[in-house]
């Protein structure tokens, strides 16, 4: 399997291309010198890749992606194993929440890549009504990816599938966190795509600051607030554009009029999947008091029907990711009333679905995301002070709504922000590649998914062709400048045409015309 010995200019390691130095390498060494790192000409490699313009054709990007897709199923053993060793996650679950969206976001990408590359024509004003005006969308450049631990695969090839699609190149930077899937990234990956343009950088903390010291032309970050402001603040230096997918405290509020059954059995499923650390799963839930007690036993149904009365030998319950992340969120237990659950053991990084009653908005398990298996419960009035509550905190990444009354959800929808908002389930929004992924404030910036993901990595770029003749209809716009130039040009700039419109126009009066043509040849 090719390591990464192919950046560090040995030998490649693979039965295809064993014992052959990497010539890039050497070329690089030459001409800027042994003092560069690593990193630094990985970067070289790709922008040099990529001014080349071969990532730019159509044709390229439909042959990378499907390269991408084989490489999911080819390698989907190799990818679950990794996952296994991570995140204690099953065969079944890796495919359903790592690799399944992957590849139906590469299918979308490859039918549809050429209708989002094509030129987008734009409403003309009568100055320009008798030109070519569009939006073409072009590539960025060199784009730097760093994925998170969570979900290894998804959260980082997904916006590689848009880097592709867009005609970038792409450094890869998989977390550090998920040991095992950044192995498997790193060793293989290289194997299905181009690896000048679409390398692998491991590492840690040391590699990563080392590459964002680096100039890219957008940096594609997921990850927590913290470290997204330190990638925002490195990318300014260079003014590069950034996507941020953060997360934040994720709110549910349960309406006392909803079918608890239903909606318990749906938050349960949000929360406790991959061990609770979901960026999008529910962070804590807002109910009256009247319920709070009934919300209790419907979840601890549901924890015993999803993961039996010992979910610790489950096979489908996760693990915490590490040790830090273990002492983190058992931390957040201090000074709250556990209602189910609160089991732990360290040497396995397990910790129990636990639910927390009587919570209130000061309590430690409240000052930040959790991103684990705890799941708090805070009292409130109803859905005046719930709203009120959401809206004093940070925006969050999604927001969770469960009642039978659609007036209560939009009410829910206008009153409030966050990157999404889904009422009466939990995370399935994720699943819709036509609706934008992306946060909202401190919960990120930017966006992604299918065309979203397209846009986000492309240049919008202005086009406008102009004739050469009819220099008449110009003189309005050159000096001097008088009040009837003004009128002239307050009307030609100003008056907006609307070409759709204007066809479906001249096509209706068309067949206005045949039909009272037809009708007088009757009467006749």
């Amino acid at each position: 399997m090719a390591k990464l010995q192919y950046y560090t200019g040995v030998v490649l390691e693979s039965s295809a291309y064993s014992n052959i130095p990497c010539p890039l390498f050497y070329q690089s060494l030459t001409q800027y010198g042994s003092s560069m790192s690593r990193e630094q000409l990985v970067v070289e490699r790709a922008r040099r890749a990529f001014q080349t313009g071969m990532s730019k054709p159509l044709k390229f990007r439909v042959h990378q992606l499907k390269n991408l897709h084989r490489f999911i199923t080819e390698r989907r053993k190799d990818i679950a194993d990794a996952v296994k060793k991570d995140l204690n996650k099953t065969e079944h679950s890796t495919e359903l929440f790592e690799t399944l969206g992957l590849e139906g976001e590469i299918d979308v990408a490859v039918e549809r890549l050429a209708e989002w590359a094509a030129p987008r024509p734009v409403e003309k004003s009568l100055l320009t009504i008798l030109d070519e005006v569009y939006i073409q969308p072009e590539p960025l450049g060199v784009v730097l990816i760093i994925g998170a631990w969570n979900y290894p695969w998804a959260v980082t090839l997904q916006p590689l599938v848009a880097a592709i699609a867009a005609g970038n190149a792409a450094v890869v930077k998989p977390s550090e966190v998920s040991s095992h899937s950044a192995k498997v990234m790193e060793e293989l990956l290289p194997l299905y795509l181009d690896k000048e343009l679409y390398p692998v950088v491991c590492g840690g903390v040391s590699e990563t600051q080392e590459l964002l010291r680096q100039r890219f032309d957008h940096i594609f970050y997921t990850g927590n607030s913290t470290v997204g402001k330190l990638v925002m603040e490195a990318a300014a230096r260079h003014l590069t554009p950034v996507t941020l997918e953060l997360g934040g405290k994720s709110p549910c509020y349960i309406d006392k009029d909803v079918d608890l059954r239903v909606a318990c059995r749906r938050i349960t499923w949000g929360k406790f999947v991959n061990c609770g650390q979901t960026c999008i799963a529910p962070d804590y839930i807002l109910c009256e008091p009247s319920i709070q007690n009934r919300v209790v036993e419907e979840i601890r149904k549901c924890i015993t029907e999803f993961y039996t009365d010992d979910p610790k030998t489950f096979e489908d319950y996760g693990r915490i990711i590490n040790q830090r992340h273990f002492q983190r969120v058992m931390s957040l237990l201090e000074g709250s009333t556990v209602a189910i659950g609160g089991d732990s053991d360290q040497s396995q990084c397990y910790i129990a679905p636990t639910v927390l009653k009587d919570v209130t908005g000061g309590s430690k398990v409240m000052q930040e995301e959790i991103f684990g298996p705890l799941l708090p419960i805070v009292t409130v009035s109803g859905v005046d002070e719930a709203i009120q509550f959401i809206n004093e905190r940070e925006k969050p990444l999604a927001l969770y709504v469960f009642s039978p009354d659609n007036k209560l959800i939009r009410r829910v929808i206008a009153e409030t922000s966050s990157g999404a908002l889904v009422a009466n389930d939990c995370l399935v929004h994720f699943t819709v590649s036509a609706l934008p992924f992306g946060g909202v404030g401190n919960s990120g910036m930017g966006r992604y998914h299918s065309q979203h993901g397209f846009d986000q990595l492309s240049h919008l770029r202005a086009c406008l062709i102009k004739k050469l003749n009819l220099e008449d209809a110009n003189a309005m716009r050159y000096p001097p400048h008088t009040a009837k130039k003004l009128g002239w040009a307050r009307f030609f700039l100003l008056k907006q045409v609307n070409l759709r419109r204007l066809r479906r126009m001249a096509l209706l009066a068309l067949f206005s015309a045949m039909a009272a043509f037809i009708v007088q040849r009757f009467l006749r």
